[in-house]
């Protein structure tokens, strides 16, 4: 009894060491954007667009601009046109501004992270 019990525990704890790298691969990695940190880009119209590492809720994500003058404003997503990308469009005056993002991936946990640029 004592060995099955101890074969058991163990197949149960090889199972979670084997599964514990997917579960960290999940997490929605932002591996490119538009513009780029630190880039100047021409405006007014500025495309916006976020590429991760695994799917995104494209309805329960979120992308902000902090404006020239400290206020930050929410900026609406465009519908959605794959599934690993987050996607909107502003018209934006000359000055700095920093994109602020928050993604919610398919396993359930939120992403964030902001981007400085500058639009001239």
């Amino acid at each position: 009894m004592k060995k099955r019990l101890s074969y058991g525990m163990s197949m149960v704890a090889l199972a979670l060491l084997l599964m514990a790298p997917r579960l960290a691969l999940a997490h929605a990695v932002l591996v490119s954007s538009t513009p780029e940190a630190h880039a100047t880009v021409r405006g007014p119209e500025v495309t916006i667009h976020l590429k991760f590492n695994s799917r995104v809720d494209g309805v329960r994500s979120r992308i902000f601009l902090k404006l020239p003058n400290g206020q930050t404003q929410t900026e609406a997503l465009d519908p959605q046109d794959a599934p690993d990308a987050l996607r909107s469009h502003a018209k934006l005056q000359a000055g700095s501004y920093i994109l602020l993002w928050q993604a919610l991936s398919t396993d359930g946990h939120t992403t964030r992270g902001e981007i400085p640029f500058t639009v001239q």
